[in-house]
């Protein structure tokens, strides 16, 4: 397959949504002074949950379903403050302190970037998405993302100001996303972005309210939270999904393919190639550094996972990669079939939302909403590592209960 994007969306750790509920309350302060800080912005990362300081600079978070979140408080002239916390059944106060950025202001060295314009495209491109979602997202604040090429290492990076305001049409959500950290490596054709984001839903008439709930289910459906999910609650088929075990096998020849390819180009760096020497190249060109291996029957639930024993935390855990399949969903129309993985593997059926997933530890927790207690453990490619800010919903998002089947007559 041709070489593409490996998307490694780093989120924090999302809430793993049970009926327990509790309380979160505190204040936020100046971390010098001790003093408040009036209408301030709280919020938990990746859900639309936020509130705004009093002028005594307090907060309450009335109902947060129980799990693991993110606290992020942020004051304009102050670094953002962050505490992770878990919820259960007891209310909890504590205090968020931010500290002021006007004593770092010496040390921040903003270069003139002749090439901004371009710099900046090929980050919206890549931070929003080619899909047709990414297509209806735009971001309100241009001027305050820094953009900066690196030739030497064929890097891009970007960071903001204070947040990237990303406005999504397709799915009526306002995401505010704070503390951006984007990186691509065009050499190795990875891209990964994190921060703290929230979100807030758009209005809108009842017809567009409509329409952005069938986005917002067409986003969940067949994404790797759906996937997890059905991975934690052990439907796995039922869901739509098909699991299979890929192995990525080095080929041998390709070490050798490779340096006569390079020892060639510097022999003729100066000069133009001839025909055997353009046969050559060819021929090396087509040694592939891999092979793939899929194994066609379905991964039995038990090699895709690990349950304790008392039955209250499931682990994900497989061996070499997987590939899965969702098979009630066609890709987006704008998808090409793109992989960071250098196989000799044949393009996929095009009725079906085929991705790859790489664990790069033995096992990681899933949370009952099918988010991973650490997102960096995973590596997603193909069609996951295609969707982006374009079908980013929060952690909170409820997808639709499914139809219940039609009841049979009686006799």
């Amino acid at each position: 397959m041709r070489r593409g994007l490996l998307l490694l969306l780093a989120l924090v750790l999302g809430p793993g949504f049970a009926r327990a509920q509790s309380s979160l309350s505190g204040v936020v302060q100046d971390s010098a002074t001790h003093a408040p800080l009036a209408f301030a912005s709280v919020f938990l990362a990746n859900t639309t949950l936020g509130v705004t300081t009093t002028e005594q600079g307090t907060f309450t978070f009335p109902k947060v379903p129980a799990g693991n979140y993110d606290v992020v408080g942020s004051y304009v002239g102050y670094r953002l403050a962050k505490q992770a916390v878990t919820v259960g059944t007891a209310p909890q106060q504590f205090t968020l302190r931010l500290g002021p950025t006007a004593n770092r202001l010496g040390e921040v060295v903003v270069r003139p970037n002749p090439h901004r314009a371009d710099d900046y495209r090929k980050f919206v491109e890549l931070f929003l998405g080619r899909t047709t979602f990414s297509a209806q997202c735009r971001i309100r604040n241009p001027d305050d993302v820094l953009v900066d090429f690196d030739a030497d290492k064929n890097e891009l990076t970007a960071s903001a100001y204070k947040f990237v305001q990303v406005d999504n049409q397709a799915l009526g959500y306002r995401i505010k996303y704070y503390g951006l950290q984007f990186n691509t490596n065009f050499t190795q054709h990875v891209v990964s972005f994190y921060g703290q984001p929230v979100f807030e839903e758009m209005t809108g008439n009842a017809r567009q309210q409509r329409r952005w709930e069938a986005n917002r289910a067409k986003a969940y459906n067949g994404s790797l939270t759906h996937f997890l999910k059905s991975v934690h609650d052990g439907d796995v088929t039922a869901a739509g999904f098909l699991a299979q075990r890929l192995r990525i096998v080095p080929n041998k020849r390709f070490p050798r393919a490779d340096s006569l390819m390079r020892q060639l180009r510097r022999e003729r760096m100066n000069s133009v190639f001839s025909r055997a020497d353009q046969d050559s190249m060819a021929r090396w060109a087509k040694v592939p550094p891999a092979f793939s291996m899929l194994y066609t029957r379905p991964r039995p639930l038990d090699s895709l996972r690990r349950v304790s024993p008392d039955g209250q935390h499931v682990f994900l855990r497989f061996v070499d990669n997987l590939q899965v399949s969702y098979l009630r969903e066609g890709p987006d129309p704008n998808y090409q079939i793109r992989t960071a993985l250098p196989t000799n593997a044949p393009f996929p059926p095009s009725d079906r939302q085929v991705s790859q997933l790489v664990l790069m530890v033995p096992e990681i927790e899933i949370q009952p909403n099918g988010q991973l207690a650490n997102p960096l453990a995973v590596f997603t490619d193909e069609y996951w590592g295609f969707e982006k800010m374009g079908e980013f919903l929060p952690v909170n998002y409820l997808p639709p209960a499914p139809a219940a089947p039609p009841s049979q007559p009686t006799r």
